[in-house]
């Protein structure tokens, strides 16, 4: 058992230090933190009901898992191939897109929830 506690205490670290790279390393992380901090403000201060707030925190979620994918892809590309070639442009802007996409989904999901609540 202890066994186990330690390997998911050394996952919870990699995925923090994998975060932290995130923060430091992507300016776009950067405007997503401040996203988040926005939108958790705004629910809060117009009390989102608890099925939307999981829309809201689900929409978000998603935001940062692509980014955080994009920002894998794009370490590892730069790593295997530090030349520039036409297949790795395309493969990141693929992942770029991936994060705009999510982007643009949560911000319908805020739009929508925005029209029921309004401002504080």
């Amino acid at each position: 058992m202890w066994h186990e506690l330690r390997r998911l205490g050394r996952a919870f670290g990699y995925a923090g230090r994998g975060l932290r790279y995130m923060w430091r390393t992507q300016p776009n992380a950067r405007w997503h933190g401040l996203a988040t901090v926005g939108v958790a403000l705004w629910a809060w201060a117009v009390r989102v009901q608890p099925r939307d707030a999981a829309l809201l925190a689900l929409a978000v979620g998603l935001v940062w898992a692509a980014e955080a994918l994009n920002t894998a892809l794009e370490a590892l590309a730069d790593r295997c191939a530090p030349e520039p070639h036409p297949l790795v442009a395309a493969a990141k802007d693929a992942a770029a897109a991936g994060v705009l996409l999510a982007a643009l989904a949560a911000l319908v999901v805020g739009v929508a929830l925005w029209r029921v609540y309004g401002w504080p």
